[in-house]
């Protein structure tokens, strides 16, 4: 449930100050605001948008490059083992010559494996292998947290990715596919040809991929499925979905991988399940090894050379609409800042961030969670047993700022061979990895670990841990300044802290209880209008026409709920302030979500992405708040005006 969403190719921009359209307020809020930093701001070559969020992305990225320059050349000396392993991957990544040198023998063994398959016995006796080692599966296991009882792990079992980025791709018709399988053959091709295979091998082997994934899409879940989280829990016993699969032995691989036998699995798509064994038949084998290749051959995209490199990203640039990749410079120390995340984390969450800033923005969301509290209290549409049950869920809310106290342990594990190529070293670590996330089977969970680190421009609500997380990254202008206003502080910092908040009660969080188990503490009258309500907010979005699409507002459902939710508890927090100035609070809740992007990007995030966009965020919500109205002296005639009985408001 995060706040934003960001691509592997960040996006970035600048960050000018235009002025307000005053006679545009009451017509496009967002316009009115925005419309001159649109019209000037350019979408840099390398990114597929610019603005908001992302001029935040370029600052930290232009100096961190900036401090590992000198981490390189030993000006800046590393913090502790950790950082000192990061600069030598960092060193690895920055030596194009050697590179270039190795070229794309390190991914050959990788290719020999999978080419050198015969049957399914054959894989079976490699297949945990193949998850030790991150190879292509057709079936997917990950071990995360019981959903039903978020102390203990569950194994989960499930369907693979697609090529295309949504179900709803492989439709009949779809336009965006037609363009985009092509791109995909043209570069999965070329990438065969650079390991080594012949032209026709390659294309052969391109084409059976394609024949398989066609296979698998229709029996996986759209994002619009993907959405309702509660709808992945389906507990099955291992034995029956084992017995669903005639060719591929589930128990024998889980138990090697394990050291364990678990009596039940949980399927996030059944679906899958129930068509598998049409897939994974002896007449399909070697659609299944060419589309285990191509998964190998793609996944080495950002390791090896740089003509690999270019030709790796032509596909996922085509997606987004991205003019160019990035300078090998930046791929460099995206690769190697990603791979050491918490450890870059938490020399930038020290060095720009600091326990001061850390206790302060804490007591922030301690004020935030306290008038969300009152609000809960004195809600008219709850019954006072749901309420008090949410008052504990609220009360239970586990805070995270800033960076972690510790970096994980997991990154003393890793170790640099300087005398190895950039690939083996990033594989060895894809291993540890790989081994410590199994290594999770049947030990308690951590509920101390951030799913993401501290310079990552973004914000989390974890509805299996009941807890919000606020990178340091995010806390800066425009969103928090010692220099704005409460009500602009108010209006960015304020409605995202309670934005993730509220994705505590919405329509996924409200199933989840104190504990972050899958629990309904609804009174059964309480639950249907809530549902409701939900319903209302699917509608208020729904439909919108925007890129030349519409917006899904079932899709959107859930961080629609929280941006209600959450501007609505900051503007109450604004009004309390002795300084409040609700004209400064709706404006900055315009300026953060401001957003230039490439058709293509904002058509793939309409289709996949759970956040309606950026425009309609900023526009739509300040709509359901009356103060809007009286701020902006809105009238029944104007743009922006809602009727008062269609305004939602939910939390």
């Amino acid at each position: 449930m995060r706040l934003n969403h960001f691509t592997s190719d960040t996006p970035a921009g600048g960050a000018a100050t235009y002025p307000v359209d005053e006679t545009k307020l009451t017509q496009d809020f967002y316009d009115a605001v925005n419309g001159q930093w649109a019209e000037h701001a350019e979408i840099p070559g390398d990114h597929s948008s610019t603005g908001g969020f992302m001029d935040l992305v370029d600052n930290i990225e232009h100096t961190l490059m900036a401090d590992f320059a000198d981490l390189l050349t030993g000006k800046l000396t590393p913090a502790n083992p950790e950082m000192a392993e990061f600069k030598k991957l960092y060193t690895l990544a920055r030596n194009f010559a050697k590179r270039e040198q190795d070229g794309t023998a390190p991914l050959k063994p990788f290719l020999d494996k999978v080419a050198g398959l015969k049957d399914f016995d054959d894989l079976n006796a490699h297949l945990a292998e193949w998850y030790r080692l991150g190879l292509s599966t057709p079936v997917e296991l990950s071990v995360e947290p019981d959903m039903k009882d978020t102390s203990q792990y569950a194994l989960y079992v499930d369907a693979p990715s697609l090529i295309l980025p949504d179900k709803t791709y492989y439709e009949p018709g779809n336009e965006a596919a037609k363009q985009l399988l092509p791109i995909f053959t043209q570069t999965i091709t070329k990438l065969l040809q650079l390991a080594g295979y012949d032209a026709a091998t390659a294309a052969k082997i391109v084409d059976q991929a394609k024949q398989f994934d066609a296979l698998i899409a229709p029996h996986v879940k759209s994002a619009e499925e993907s959405a309702d989280y509660v709808k992945m829990y389906n507990p099955y016993p291992l034995a029956d979905v084992d017995n669903k699969i005639d060719h591929l032995d589930l128990t024998g691989t889980i138990t090697e991988l394990l050291h364990d036998t678990p009596k039940q699995v949980i399927l996030p798509q059944p679906t899958y399940f129930d068509a598998v064994n049409d897939l994974l038949t002896p007449e399909n084998f070697e659609l299944l090894k060419s589309w285990m290749l191509v998964g190998v051959v793609y996944d080495a995209t950002g390791a090896l050379t740089e003509e690999y490199r270019q030709v790796g990203g032509t596909y996922g640039r085509a997606l987004s609409g991205q003019k160019q990749a990035r300078s090998r410079e930046k791929a460099a120390y995206y690769l190697a800042t990603g791979t050491f995340g918490q450890v870059v984390g938490d020399y930038y969450g020290r060095k720009y961030f600091g326990e001061a800033a850390k206790a302060d923005v804490r007591q922030m969301v301690l004020k935030m969670a306290g008038v969300y509290q009152q609000r809960l209290k004195t809600n008219d549409w709850l019954s006072a047993a749901t309420r008090d049950k949410a008052i504990v869920k609220l009360q239970k809310l586990t805070i995270k700022v800033g960076y972690p106290d510790e970096i994980d342990p997991l990154y003393s594990q890793f170790r640099i061979d300087e005398n190895k190529s950039l690939f083996d070293n990033l594989q060895a670590i894809s291993e540890i990895i790989i081994a410590n996330h199994f290594g999770h089977w049947g030990q308690p969970v951590d509920r101390k670990r951030w799913d993401m680190s501290a310079q990552t421009v973004n914000a989390y609500y974890s509805p299996s841990n009941n807890e919000i997380v606020f990178p340091a990254a995010i806390l800066q202008a425009p969103f928090y300044s010692l220099e704005q206003s409460s009500s602009a502080n108010y209006g960015g910092i304020g409605a995202v802290i309670a934005h993730e908040i509220s994705h505590a009660f919405d329509n996924n969080g409200s199933q989840f209880d104190e504990f972050g188990n899958i629990n309904n503490w609804w009174t059964e009258a309480d639950l249907k209008h809530f549902q409701e309500l939900a319903q209302a907010m699917i509608k208020e979005f729904d439909g919108i026409d925007f890129a030349g699409q519409k917006v899904n507002g079932k899709l959107t459902v859930s961080e629609n709920i929280a941006d209600g939710g959450g501007l609505s508890c900051a503007l109450e927090a604004a009004k309390s302030e002795p300084d409040v100035d609700l004209r400064a609070f709706f404006i900055n809740w315009a300026n953060v979500w401001r957003m230039k992007a490439t058709t293509e990007y904002m058509q793939l995030l309409l289709s996949i992405d759970v956040h309606a966009p950026a425009k309609l965020r900023a526009n739509v919500q300040v709509k359901n708040l009356d103060d809007f109205y009286t701020t902006f002296n809105v009238q029944p005639e104007d743009a922006m005006y809602l009727a008062p009985d269609e305004r939602v408001k939910i939390w």
